[in-house]
């Protein structure tokens, strides 16, 4: 058992907000860590009272436990802050793919931002020609927009 197994193992666990991303491609596992035969998994949250940490807790130890790691564990910390600039671009390429627009790249260089409001294309025909009808979508790090174009509704995943 190496980093790279237990990293493939995690591979497997979706996101429950975002199923079509792991948690891996999410960016929220920061490390793997080894103390003899335990293995821990180091987390950060996409925000600190994200609903469904808890959940991807579980989902990681029963992973971890069904590929003969028992007694794994879960450490969460919260700094550095997670930030969308840690979803690689395979894994914004599968949001866009399954009908949510990937976030830009945050540009996170303080504590204190502004979101940008640069036009989000459209994921089904590419469009520009958009608007934001919620700043909220079905999860707290979704906003709900509408495409002019092709007039389909859809998620943008926020960059933060």
């Amino acid at each position: 058992m190496n980093k790279e197994s237990v990293l493939a193992i995690l591979d497997t666990v979706k996101d429950p907000e975002v199923p079509v991303l792991s948690v891996v491609e999410l960016g929220i596992v920061r490390d793997v860590e080894f103390d003899g035969d335990a293995v821990t998994v180091v987390l950060t949250p996409t925000y600190s009272g994200c609903p469904a940490m808890q959940t991807i807790e579980d989902d990681i130890l029963a992973a971890l436990n069904a590929a003969g790691i028992a007694g794994a564990s879960v450490r969460t910390v919260f700094t550095p802050a997670w930030t969308t600039d840690w979803i690689p671009s395979a894994a914004r390429e599968k949001l866009r793919a399954y009908g949510i627009a990937p976030p830009g790249h945050s540009g996170v260089h303080s504590p204190v931002q502004l979101r940008r409001r640069e036009p989000v294309v459209c994921p089904f025909c590419g469009s520009p020609n958009t608007a934001e009808r919620s700043e909220f979508g079905s999860t707290a790090c979704k906003a709900l927009h509408y495409c002019n174009a092709c007039t389909q509704p859809f998620e943008e995943f926020k960059a933060i």
